[in-house]
C-alpha cells in the first residue's frame, strides 16, 4: 500500500512516497503562489519518480499553510458571531479583549453575552435563557453572519450548556456553522474563546480549500481518501479539517519533527528544521513534539489549543547576507532561492552561497561564489552554527545529553558533528523529513475530564477515560491493534471540596488502510 505525504512550506513543497515504512521516493518543488497547484505538481513528480500511477495510492496526507497564511495576512476571513454564556460574570472582559487592533479591524465580529456558564465544580453560574440565545441567532441570520461561536465559562470541563445553546441556535438558524469553544481549547475562557473565533473565521476558506484539494486530487487520478495533518503530528479527515482548520495551522514544524523521529529512530531528541527562511527548533518526547503550555500566541492573539512548543529563528538557506558578511538574515529570498542565490545564477548573496563558498556544500555553480574569501565564509558558517546552538539551549529543559536531529532543505548550514555539547544526527532523506512525517502521521484522540477521586479510584477513572479514547480512535479510522497511550496527565484541583482531579488521556493509532 502506497501513501504520499505532502508538506507545503514557505519556500518548498515537499512530497514523499512511502510503502510501509520505506521511503520509495521524495521530491522537493518550489511553493507556488497558488498552493494547490504546487501540491499537485509535487504529487505528480513523486508518483512519476517512483513509477506508479496516482490510482495506486492508498492515502494522501497534506500539511498546508493555507490557514496560517490567511490569519497572518488577515485576508479571506469570514464574519463571526460570538455568543458567550457567562452573565452575570465576565462583563469586564468582553470578547476580543487584548486582540491587536489590526486583527480586530480585519474581522467582522458581532458578539453578545447572555446568561449561563459554570463554576469550576460544575455548578451553574446561571441557567440558559432560550429567548436570549435565539434572538442572537436571528440577529446573526439577519446580518448574514453564518459562522457562529458559542463559548461558556468552564465549558472545557462540562460542555452541556454549549451544546444546548447550539441546539437552540439551529432551531432558528439551521444553516449556521457553529464552533463550540470546548471543541477547540482548554480551560482559560478568553484563550479558548479566541481560538474558537479564529477557527470560525477560517470557516469559508477551509471548506473552499478542502473542496479544491478534493477536486484536484480527483483530476489527478487519485481515488484514495486524503487527510490533513494536525498541530500535534496526527491526522484529521478532510471533512473534519473543514470544520476545525485551526487545528492544522502549525502542522509544518510538527510534520518535520515527526519525520525526524521516524528517519533517525530517535524518540527523545532536539529537532532543528532548517528551511529557506527560518529554523524551527523543538523537543521530541517519546517520538512526539513537546506541546506548548497553556497559552500560545497566534497572529497576535492569545489562544490555548494544541500547538507544538517550537522556537523559531530567522535563519535559513535563503537568508540574506550583507556584502561585508557582517549580518545574516532574518530577511530571506524565500521561495526565490533557486533563482536569486548566486550559485543559481542570481545576484543575491545568501546563506546557501556561504556554505558553498566555505567548501561545506556542493550546490549550484561554485564558480559564482569563488570571489568570496573562504576563511571569512567559514567564519560566517561558524556564527550560524553558534546561533543554532544558542537557540537549542532555549529549548532544552534539562541537562540530559540528547541528539540534535537536523532536517530540512537548509541542512547544509550545519557541518559540525556537535552543536554545543549535543551530538548531531543528519538522517537519510532529511531534506523531505516534513513530507515523511506527514505520510507517517497517526490518528490521535484524547479526553480531558475532571473526576472526583473520592468517589472513584484514580486507576479506575483513568481506565474508564482510556476506554472512551479507544472508541474515539476507532471512529477516527485507527487500527485497533496499533493503539498506544502517549501520555496521561493528572492535576489535582486545589481549594475545592472532595478530591477533584483533572485527568487527560491521549492515545494514537496507525491509520487503517485497506486495498
Amino acid at each position: 500500500m502506497y501513501r504520499v505525504g505532502i508538506d507545503v512550506g514557505g519556500t518548498n513543497t515537499d512530497a514523499a512516497l512511502m510503502q510501509g515504512r520505506r521511503v520509495v521516493h521524495a521530491v522537493k518543488t518550489p511553493t507556488t503562489a497558488d498552493v494547490t497547484t504546487g501540491v499537485l505538481e509535487a504529487l505528480r513528480q513523486v508518483t512519476a519518480g517512483a513509477g506508479i500511477a496516482a490510482a495506486q495510492l492508498g492515502a494522501v496526507m497534506i500539511g498546508t499553510t493555507h490557514f496560517i497564511n490567511a490569519l497572518v495576512e488577515r485576508r479571506r476571513l469570514a464574519a463571526v458571531g460570538v455568543l458567550r454564556l457567562a452573565l452575570p460574570t465576565t462583563t469586564a472582559i468582553p470578547p476580543l479583549s487584548g486582540w491587536p487592533e489590526e486583527m480586530r479591524a480585519a474581522l467582522n465580529v458581532h458578539s453578545r453575552m447572555v446568561d449561563g456558564g459554570l463554576e469550576v465544580d460544575g455548578r451553574e453560574i446561571a441557567p440558559l435563557v432560550p429567548r436570549q440565545i435565539q434572538d442572537f441567532a436571528t440577529d446573526c441570520s439577519r446580518r448574514g453572519i453564518r459562522h457562529l461561536v458559542v463559548s461558556g465559562v468552564f465549558s472545557a470541563l462540562d460542555d452541556s450548556q454549549e451544546r444546548a445553546a447550539a441546539q437552540l441556535i439551529r432551531e432558528v438558524y439551521p444553516t449556521a456553522q457553529i464552533t463550540l469553544s470546548s471543541q477547540i481549547g482548554q480551560m482559560g475562557l478568553l484563550e479558548r474563546e479566541n481560538a474558537a473565533i479564529l477557527n470560525a473565521a477560517l470557516g469559508d476558506l477551509a471548506q473552499l480549500t478542502v473542496d479544491a484539494f478534493a477536486a484536484a486530487l480527483r483530476a489527478a487520478g487519485v481515488s484514495a481518501p486524503f487527510f490533513l495533518t494536525q498541530n500535534d503530528g496526527t491526522l484529521m479527515s478532510a471533512a473534519t479539517a473543514a470544520r476545525f482548520p485551526i487545528m492544522t495551522v502549525s502542522s509544518g514544524p510538527t510534520n518535520s519533527m515527526r519525520g525526524a523521529a521516524f528517519l533517525s529512530g530517535c524518540a527523545d531528541a532536539i529537532v532543528v528544521d532548517i528551511g529557506g527562511t527560518t529554523s524551527d527548533i523543538g523537543a521530541l518526547v517519546k517520538g512526539f513534539p513537546r506541546q506548548a503550555g497553556l497559552a500560545v500566541e497566534l497572529a497576535g492573539v492569545r489562544t490555548n489549543f494544541r500547538m507544538p512548543d517550537v522556537y523559531c529563528v530567522g535563519l535559513g538557506g535563503g537568508s540574506l547576507v550583507s556584502p561585508d558578511l557582517a549580518s545574516i538574515g532574518p530577511q530571506s529570498v524565500g521561495y526565490r532561492l533557486t533563482s536569486d542565490a548566486l550559485v543559481f545564477g542570481g545576484s543575491t548573496l545568501t546563506a546557501s552561497d556561504l556554505a558553498v563558498a566555505a567548501g561545506l556544500a556542493q550546490l549550484g555553480e561554485a564558480a559564482a561564489v569563488a570571489h568570496l574569501d573562504r576563511q571569512q565564509a567559514r567564519a560566517c558558517m561558524d556564527r550560524i552554527q553558534q546561533r543554532l546552538s544558542d537557540a537549542i539551549e532555549r529549548v532544552r529543559t534539562s541537562a540530559a545529553i540528547v541528539p540534535v536531529v537536523i532536517v530540512g532543505g537548509g541542512s547544509i548550514l550545519v557541518s559540525a558533528d556537535r552543536l554545543g555539547e549535543l551530538p548531531v544526527v543528519i538522517p537519510p532523506h532529511h531534506g523531505a523529513a516534513n513530507a515523511v512525517g506527514a505520510a507517517m502521521a497517526q490518528v490521535s484522540a484524547q479526553e480531558d475530564r475532571v473526576v472526583d477521586l473520592a468517589a472513584m479510584p484514580a486507576e479506575a477513572a483513568i481506565e474508564a477515560i482510556r476506554a472512551d479514547v479507544r472508541e474515539s480512535l476507532i471512529a477516527a479510522g485507527a487500527d485497533p491493534g496499533s493503539m498506544a497511550v502517549v501520555d496521561v496527565e493528572t492535576l489535582p484541583l486545589s481549594y475545592l471540596p472532595g478530591q477533584l482531579t483533572r485527568i487527560r488521556v491521549r492515545m494514537v493509532g496507525e491509520l487503517l488502510l485497506t486495498d
